[in-house]
């Protein structure tokens, strides 16, 4: 049988390898760009390879040869195989889109120097926290992100950018603090920071002290996915930025939260102890956040309210607790994804146009641009849950599962999606209305539109209603992987095998003893 754990580790030392030689070629931006592009495609091919091979059970390789515990591992399973694959997917898009976009505008966006090395650094930085076997080089993984997206969310240096910047890195390091401080806490109570490990020693542990520990994870995690009452920095932060890098901000940056949740309460956590205290922060979260949406007029703004609210919707999978929970947020995740960076896609290419994103000035691009109304048109109605698309398989997922849970809570929840839904709805029909179909307040520049800016968007849309179309056999794949993780022991067991891993020693070390013997 082939071993085809050499993957694993490619998603993440690829695009690394890459930044490097991107920043070495900085005088030659044309090879800059055939390495971005040559590197961000090659790790969507890896990743979609490891989503076949993870559908048999987690394919694991251990970093440097060291054996776990001592050293760290890379996991791929369902889960962490399947984001891998669609944020590949989506980094891709971006990437030819801000191509696209550098070209029209002379490269003036962004120096070029620094936006490809610092890209690519990001897509390392997210391959690596999806893939991460170790609690703290989750840590790293973060860092390594978060680190790029500093540099990305003040690209062209105007003081909005800069002040935007500001508040995010400040709320940056202070949950990246908050990690640490949890991770140290987790090492000294436990003596491991291995997440296979971890779910066998922490039952172990004091019921007080492991409520503590999943509390501070919880909120760091919190800060990094933005739930309410966290969230109030990121309506602020990503509007500011680049409309190719506010896309891949509202994709990614979040989800890597949501999935550290997910991950950290089914392996570590599975007792449920806080998953009453989640809900309510759910549904406040669902409810806070379509609220602040409805209210602007700002498509940007609308967006990033949107981005919060629909957080809520994959906590209240994940507070479930429950197989068909676990199931219906890791599909709404995989789809929120796609279709919140295709509207932010979007969105830039109608600030391009209209030379503005203030719903107040904008008007008529429908019959202006009928391609762009379009490609707004098909993603908004899949965010706000409209039959037959993935948004609103998603969501009678979760409220499927809201309502097996049987108690008051979960109807309460119920109840609280089905009013989010609806608000989303409206908050996209009205800036539908405003913005394309009614009459500008004043004539518009009307700007041209270059198609290869439209060609990733128009991509990422039907990437999207990819999802709707294979709706059936992607289901069944997160049912597999929420089985999965409901169940911990083919994690454990792949990562901590009897009698080859666990012990320190590193497999080809013990054979060598035994030829030396």
């Amino acid at each position: 049988m082939t071993d085809w754990s050499w993957l694993v580790p490619l998603p993440v030392v690829l695009p690394l390898s890459a930044a490097g030689l991107a920043l070495a070629l900085y005088r030659r931006p044309r090879l800059q760009r055939i390495v971005s592009l040559a590197t961000l495609t090659l790790v969507a091919v890896v990743s979609a390879a490891l989503l076949v091979l993870a559908d048999s059970g987690p394919v694991v390789v251990e970093v440097g040869d060291w054996a776990t515990p001592v050293g760290i591992s890379l996991v791929a399973d369902r889960l962490s195989a399947l984001m891998l694959t669609v944020s590949s997917v989506v980094i891709l898009c971006v990437l030819v889109y801000s191509l696209a976009q550098g070209r029209e505008d002379g490269e003036r966006f962004a120096p070029i120097s620094i936006f490809h090395p610092t890209y690519l650094v990001l897509s390392a930085g997210v391959a690596n926290a999806f893939l991460s076997g170790d609690l703290f080089n989750i840590y790293v993984g973060f860092e390594i992100l978060l680190a790029a997206s500093y540099v990305l969310i003040t690209l062209s240096g105007t003081t909005e950018r800069i002040r935007a910047g500001t508040i995010y890195v400040v709320v940056a390091i202070l949950s990246s603090v908050l990690f640490l401080v949890a991770i140290a806490a987790v090492y000294a109570a436990v003596g491991t920071v291995n997440l296979a490990q971890l779910a066998i020693r922490l039952p172990e542990v004091d019921p007080g002290v492991r409520l503590v520990l999943q509390s501070m994870l919880l909120l760091a995690f919190g800060i990094k996915a933005a739930v309410f009452p966290l969230s109030a920095w990121l309506p602020d932060s990503y509007p500011t930025a680049p409309a190719p890098v506010t896309a891949v901000f509202a994709g990614l940056l979040t989800k890597v939260g949501v999935y550290a949740i997910i991950r950290t309460q089914s392996l570590l956590f599975p007792g449920g102890r806080l998953d009453d205290i989640l809900l309510w922060v759910a549904l406040a979260t669902m409810l806070v956040g379509i609220l602040g949406a409805v209210a602007q007029d700002d498509v940007k703004r609308l967006l990033s309210f949107t981005l919060v609210s629909h957080i809520g919707y994959m906590v209240f999978g994940i507070a479930l607790g429950s197989v068909h929970g676990w199931t219906a947020a890791i599909y709404y995740v995989a789809h929120h994804i796609t279709v919140q960076t295709a509207l932010f896609l979007v969105v830039g290419l109608v600030e391009r146009f209209g030379g503005t994103t203030s719903l107040d000035r904008l008007g008529g691009l429908a019959k202006m641009t009928p391609v762009l109304a379009v490609l707004f048109f098909v993603p908004a109605m899949n965010l706000g849950g409209i039959p037959p698309f993935s948004g609103f398989l998603g969501k009678v997922g979760l409220l499927e599962a809201g309502v097996e849970r049987g108690s008051a809570l979960g109807y309460t929840l119920v109840a609280g999606s089905v009013v989010t839904s609806l608000l989303t709805l409206y908050a996209l029909i009205k800036a539908w209305n405003k913005a394309f179909w009614q009459s500008p307040p004043e004539e518009l520049p009307a700007h041209r539109v270059p198609p290869m800016m439209i060609a990733p968007t128009a991509a990422l849309v039907v990437f999207s209603l990819a999802l709707t179309v294979f709706a059936g056999p992607l289901y069944a794949y997160t049912a597999r992987a929420a089985q999965s993780l409901a169940e911990r022991w083919p994690y454990i067991e792949a990562v901590l095998p009897d009698g080859q891993r666990g012990d320190g020693e590193s497999q080809r070390a013990a054979e060598e003893a035994e030829d030396g013997g």
